[in-house]
């Protein structure tokens, strides 16, 4: 079974859950893409990287979610955090086993993926099934801010897209989640 990235439910409402992730490490690759694309073109070169394409040819296992992001708008206190891009590029990283840290992560051989650690954070999580679109991201997201907002709570950054399944799997069982940090 694939390994899903650890957090605490520090608590639930309909629209939400408020979680606390813990500190963890990802394998990051900023492509120029459209949105629904960005996690297909970025998925051969983290896969590659987690396939043992690296330096101590290592393979690690792959863990869900694959989390998306705008590479011009992440947020220095955000799981996945990238040097700003061109307008378009889109942060996609890999979350690598809870057991890996920055210092024993095999060193990639591809320039283009970039092992980051990031620092524990509360983010309020809206979970959904379907496609993968911009549009149903975006009816999520917004959702997910006015709900937040409403809780209380202050977003801090830009929002992330964490898909779960495979592309194999039918959309309608497809698991998303759009994910803000936040402050109380």
């Amino acid at each position: 079974m694939t390994e899903k990235q650890v957090y605490e439910v520090v608590r639930s409402s309909p629209d939400f859950e408020l979680r606390r992730y813990p500190s963890h490490v990802v394998a990051e690759v900023v492509v120029t893409a459209p949105f629904e694309d960005a996690g297909n073109v970025a998925f051969r070169t983290l896969a590659g990287y987690i396939g043992g394409q690296n330096r101590a040819a290592r393979r690690i296992a792959m863990t869900a979610p694959v989390v998306q992001q705008e590479a011009q708008q992440i947020s220095m206190t955000a799981p996945v955090v990238q040097q700003e891009t061109e307008p378009g590029g889109y942060a996609v990283a890999f979350v690598l086993p809870a057991a890996i840290t920055l210092e024993d992560a095999p060193v990639p051989t591809d320039p283009a993926v970039t092992l980051h650690a990031r620092p524990a954070v509360l983010a309020a999580a809206r979970r959904y099934r379907g496609r993968w679109t911009r549009a149903s991201f975006e009816r999520h997201r917004t959702a997910l801010d006015k709900a937040v907002r409403e809780a209380g709570l202050t977003p801090v950054g830009a929002p992330r897209w964490a898909r779960f399944d495979p592309p194999i799997v039918p959309a309608p069982l497809r698991r998303n989640e759009v994910v803000q940090d936040v402050t109380e």
